[in-house]
């Protein structure tokens, strides 16, 4: 196991949002000043992930964010994760994120998922109709990209030619059995959504096992260490709710918070939850919208220096 291999198997990593209540350059600021923070503090690596037009808590360019983040990192990984596949042509997206590597090597990795909120495609002109369809291409595409497998016009280009010997890590959203299986068939990792319920996640983390996949299955929980502030995670999840499909809320479980005043209770928690999903790495988010910039701040180092090494040794040490 390779924690430090971006989206490795044995990784903890943070998920970057912005504070929308700042200006666009103080958001930027922001954003670097906490992923550094969170790479000088324990934390593997960071991740950003889209949407657009202002929905709350998100930004629409992923990739370019881990790029400006990546550049005030002392160490660690980026990854745009998730990357709305639906939105953009598969080349693009896999040429970005090749050069992005060939800036920063051994230190990019990607995440990519359909999309589900409407808004996000009215802005690009765009429907919604086949995506599963469009986004099962994507996925196959940019995986074979940054494995460097290519005979088309796209084998000149230097970035993805190098992705030969240094194959950047692609991992997809999955919230399904079929997608676990077509992530495990394209040789990609999954990624299991924050308030997806523990029990669903481990049917899921199976099946993609089951189906020959090797790459890591990463949780997404939210964490606080404290007293969290509920009425903001609550209000979130309202928003989440509104604009998620009938049926796919079925397989959430409550809002998923895992919380103690204690750092070595919080971190075998944490831990215990990766281990009773089946996955073999983790990414925590900390923030809502309304958390100010100086909590945020603050949970980001207590857990970085708290829980992020001890749920690294948990998770690793089954695997020794």
């Amino acid at each position: 196991m390779d924690a430090s291999r971006p989206l490795g198997h044995g990784s903890v990593s943070l998920r970057c949002y912005p504070h929308l209540d700042l200006d666009a350059p103080e958001i930027v600021a922001e954003m670097r000043a906490q992923a550094a923070l969170a790479a000088e503090h324990g934390f593997d690596g960071v991740m950003t992930s889209e949407h657009h037009g202002g929905f709350a808590g998100y930004l629409p360019n992923p990739l370019q964010l881990a790029g400006f983040l990546l550049d005030t990192m002392p160490r660690g990984w980026a990854a745009a994760c998730p990357v709305i596949a639906t939105l953009r042509p598969a080349a693009l997206i896999a040429e970005e994120t090749a050069w992005l590597a060939a800036r920063h090597p051994e230190r990019v990795g990607i995440g990519l998922a359909a999309g589900a909120l409407e808004q996000d495609f009215a802005v690009m002109d765009l429907d919604m109709r086949d995506l599963t369809a469009r986004f099962t291409r994507a996925l196959e595409r940019v995986a074979e990209l940054l494995r460097g497998e290519t005979e088309d016009a796209l084998a000149g280009d230097p970035a993805i030619a190098r992705c030969r010997t240094h194959p950047i890590p692609v991992v997809s959203a999955a919230a399904s059995v079929t997608a676990a299986r077509r992530a495990a068939r394209v040789g990609a990792g999954i990624i299991l959504d924050s308030l997806t319920s523990t029990a669903r996640c481990r049917e899921l983390a199976d099946a993609y096992r089951a189906a020959g996949g090797v790459e890591a299955v990463v949780l997404v929980r939210r964490v606080w260490i404290g007293d969290p502030p509920r009425r903001r995670f609550d209000d979130q999840m309202e928003v989440y709710r509104g604009y998620t499909p009938p049926g796919a809320t079925t397989t959430w479980g409550a809002d998923q918070l895992l919380t103690d005043t204690d750092g070595d209770a919080l971190a075998a928690c944490v831990a215990q939850a990766v281990l009773d999903a089946g996955a073999d790495a983790c990414n925590v988010r900390v923030h809502v919208p309304g958390v100010e910039p100086v909590t945020a701040r603050d949970q980001i180092a207590r857990l970085g220096h708290v829980v992020a090494p001890r749920v690294r040794e948990a998770l690793i040490a089954p695997r020794s």
